[in-house]
């Protein structure tokens, strides 16, 4: 049976992947240093705790459930402690496509993050439309990177990662900078700013006097239809002259030019993973 030592496992990335593992052909050894942690796991999955040196030295997958900013930081303490031919999961390309992961030859490396469920994944079970995260009752798609190491550990480390973002609709194969285009730039730089600015205008329509259940209504229904027609989701559908117009107008006054260039050029994707791994200290 694989072994796999799940490093920050009380933490509430770790949680939802300890439950997920709960059950699986893995036999799982579960590593949290704190105590808030520790009860937590108990509580909500009902396992305890493994000692790190004993987890680590028997492990032939190791999965980092720690922040972004810390995988890198992190793995370099224990790194000398993973048996040759172990595989290293890390939940987030950031920190390897900073650089910051330690060098160790003999030692797979393979990143995967969750897409999480998909707007127009359309189903008529209320938990799934629910679960806004992902790993719970929705599938979700998932990306996969295996960018250190033989082969034929990618199987196996596909294997873990649909097992920790369980239910899994389709898993892509992308390479490390795939994944660090992604995220950062296109769903955090891109989609979240670009989400919070629709807020924005949201609440400044309401701060002119729209009623606020009106205002929240008539952008989310109006954003449900004009995403289907940008990404394809509803083929019959178009933007009348009207609204194409408008987004002809608006182009220039909301964005710079070349805003894409400036965000996905690659020296710019690095410098993004480089500040969420090391804040303020890029230039």
């Amino acid at each position: 049976m694989t072994k796999i030592a799940l490093l920050g496992a009380g933490g509430k990335m770790g949680v939802r992947l300890a439950k997920n593992l709960s059950g699986s052909r893995f036999d799982v050894d579960h590593v949290e240093i704190s105590e808030e942690g520790r009860n937590r796991l108990k509580t909500e999955v009902g396992v305890d705790t493994k000692e790190q040196t004993v987890a680590l030295s028997n492990a032939d997958i190791i999965i980092l459930a720690v922040p972004d900013r810390l995988i890198g930081k992190i793995a370099k303490t224990f790194i000398d402690q993973v048996k040759p031919g172990a595989a290293l999961i890390v939940l987030d390309a950031a920190a390897p496509y900073a650089g910051e992961m330690p060098e160790r030859a003999d030692v797979t490396y393979f990143c995967t993050h969750p897409c999480h469920p998909a707007l127009f994944d359309f189903t008529p079970d209320m938990a799934a439309q629910k679960d806004f995260f992902g790993g719970v009752d929705a599938p979700q798609g998932i990306v996969c990177a295996l960018f250190q190491g033989p082969e034929e550990h990618y199987a196996l480390c596909e294997e873990v990662a649909k097992t920790i973002y369980s239910p899994v609709a389709r898993a892509h194969r992308c390479s490390l900078q795939d994944i660090a285009v992604l995220e950062p730039a296109l769903s955090e730089t891109v989609g979240a700013t670009l989400a919070l600015a629709m807020r924005d205008a949201t609440d400044r329509a309401v701060s002119m006097g729209v009623p606020r259940a009106a205002a929240m209504d008539f952008m989310l229904g109006h954003l449900k239809i004009e995403l289907g027609i940008a990404f394809e989701a509803f083929p019959e559908g178009k933007f009348s002259d009207g609204a194409l117009h408008a987004i002809d107008q608006a182009k220039p006054m909301i964005f710079k030019d070349n805003w894409l260039d400036n965000i996905f050029n690659l020296e710019a994707v690095s410098k993004s993973v480089k500040d969420i791994c090391n804040p303020g200290q890029t230039v």
